[in-house]
């Protein structure tokens, strides 16, 4: 394939044991077979912003499952026409499955994130070691511009080493929001489903 080419679906498979919660283990089987058909094919997922599942079985507690069974992909002709296309997973409205919002932009606009210092990062072993390797400079300047200097220096070095750590917390936090809301919805929902239950018994 040499012209653009998009694709995307409910392809009711994940990609790895991240993007379940809940249920039985993941079949590896599977997994392997739609990572291979995707590969083969020049296909490269496309990413997201939100919460990373897309699909919750509607049911709460024990039984609750979520997983992310729809994506995008695309081959490398799509990403070199639009640079900056994105995917956004919106919430879910009358349907099992969440909805995804394409943009696509042709200009490759760089959107500049704001960096937040997390506190339990200073808990880690390797935290002081990345703070002292990044905090030394090897010129000589006004005292102002050298601070200024070691502190983006530092932002920089910690957002990797978090991703690299961590793994993309906030996207985490974003999922994990989703499975309490599910929940918590659930748990108001229950004492009103007990109650008609009681006044039909009564009738």
């Amino acid at each position: 394939m040499t012209i653009p080419w998009m694709v995307g679906r409910d392809f009711s498979v994940i990609w790895d044991e991240e993007e379940k919660f809940g249920g039985l283990p993941v079949s590896l089987n599977g997994v392997d077979d739609f990572r291979h058909c995707m590969n083969t094919s020049n296909f490269t997922d496309l990413g997201f912003k939100g919460s990373i599942y897309t699909w919750w079985n509607g049911r709460a507690e024990q039984d609750c499952i979520f997983k992310r069974l729809d994506r995008c992909f695309a081959n490398m002709e799509i990403q070199q026409l639009w640079p900056g296309v994105e995917v956004e997973h919106l919430s879910k409205i009358g349907s099992d499955h969440c909805p995804l919002l394409i943009t696509c932009n042709s200009d490759n606009v760089q959107i500049k994130k704001s960096f937040r210092f997390l506190s339990f990062w200073t808990k880690h072993e390797s935290f002081k070691s990345v703070v002292r390797e990044n905090w030394q400079v090897d010129f000589y300047a006004n005292p102002f511009i050298l601070f200024n200097h070691k502190l983006k220096n530092l932002k920089k070095a910690l957002s990797t080493w978090s991703r690299a750590t961590y793994g993309d917390i906030f996207q985490k936090i974003s999922s994990l929001e989703e499975v309490v809301k599910v929940h918590e919805a659930q748990f108001e929902l229950r004492p009103t489903l007990q109650n008609r239950e009681s006044a039909g018994r009564i009738v």
